[in-house]
Parts: C-alpha cells; structure tokens; sequence
C-alpha cells in the first residue's frame, strides 16, 4: 500500500487545485474569443467537460498556459485522463479492478504507447530501454517516481505537465492530479523515466 497523506478537501474525482493540470492538455481557453462554452467537438475539450472539470473552473477565468502543451503532450497522457476517478486498489491493474500505481502506469503504456513495464513500481524504474530524466527536463508522458515506504521507487505516476503528475494514491482514494512541488512529493521525489514511444507529438485533432 502507497503511505500518502489524504488530502483534506476531496470532490467526485478532481480537488479543484487539478483543474488547471487538466486544463493544460486542452491547447485552447476555457471560453471561445466570445465567451462561449468550449466546443463539445474538440475530443480533448468534451472529455474535459465530462470530467467536470469545466464546471469546477468556469468558463470565465483568465487565459491561461494552455496553448502550451497541446503540441507536446502525447496520447499516453489523455489516455491517462481518461481514467481520473477510478479507484486504487492493491493489486490492481485494470479500469474494472481499480488501479495500484505501478498497475496504473503499466496500463496507460501499455494501451497507449504498445509498451508493457514490469508490474511493480521499481521494476519501472529499472526498466531496460527507458532513460533517467531529471527532474528540470521533465516532459508530459515521462514516468515520475517517489520514496513513500522508507524505500526508492516505492511510488510511480506519469507526468502531465505545469509541475503536476498523474497518479493512482492510495486505498480509499481515486486516480488524480497533484503537483509535484508541494513539500510531500518534492521531498520524496526519486527521480523521472522517458520512453522513447512517448515523444512523439499528440496527432491533431480531426
């Protein structure tokens, strides 16, 4: 089981703090130049709105980073959005069981890139093929991993962007945003991985 402090305000899925993480892979504003809803055509920006996110935030707060990621984040992350919510469970590896954080990881690769990752957490780290990263080159798609259990590589997430990683915590918790710089995860933080599947720029959306 990942040691993680519960945080002290919970929402469905998102605390309100993740809104902007999210917001961050739209690659657009939360209004149009008229201050119209986002479009529910954009693939990106209706996932958004069905995760509540839109809700959470308004539409009429200021512009923000979003244009900046859309270019660089890549399939591997939205697929990892799609799962905000879904239960931690030990052991598990699936939407259905619930997910552990190494379980989580190791799913999102593997159906979004094609790469299977060892089962657990260090495993990951130790992973052939994938190159140590530091913490000041990070990029979205990149594996994050921290010291949780008095031990290297007990905790892994993938990194999304704006200081923020995405990640499975806890029992009793959902799969969620947080940012890396607050004091808990920064001083727990052991190091990033890259896969080279995971460079490629996000597709345009159709």
């Amino acid at each position: 089981m990942d040691v993680i402090p519960r945080e002290r305000r919970r929402g469905p899925c998102l605390l309100s703090g993740t809104a902007l993480a999210l917001a961050l892979l739209c690659g657009s504003a939360w209004a149009s130049p008229d201050g119209a809803s986002p479009k529910s055509g954009d693939p990106v920006m209706r996932l958004l709105e069905e995760r509540g996110v839109l809700s959470a935030a308004g539409t009429d707060s200021a512009p923000t980073l979003l244009s900046q990621v859309r270019d660089k984040a890549s399939d591997l992350v939205l697929t990892a959005m799609n799962f905000i919510g879904v239960r931690y469970r030990r052991g598990g590896g699936t939407e259905d069981q619930g997910f552990d954080c190494s379980g989580f990881t190791r799913y999102v690769f593997e159906h979004s890139v094609g790469l299977v990752l060892p089962r657990r957490a260090a495993e990951q780290a130790a992973s052939p093929g994938l190159v140590a990263i530091p913490m000041e080159d990070l990029k979205p798609g990149d594996l994050v991993f921290f010291n949780t259990m008095r031990r290297a590589f007990s905790h892994v997430g993938i990194y999304v962007g704006d200081g923020k990683f995405i990640h499975s915590p806890r029992t009793g918790e959902q799969v969620r945003v947080e940012d890396m710089r607050i004091a808990y995860w920064a001083q727990r933080f052991n190091g990033a991985r890259r896969a080279p599947q995971t460079t490629e720029p996000l597709r345009p959306a159709q």
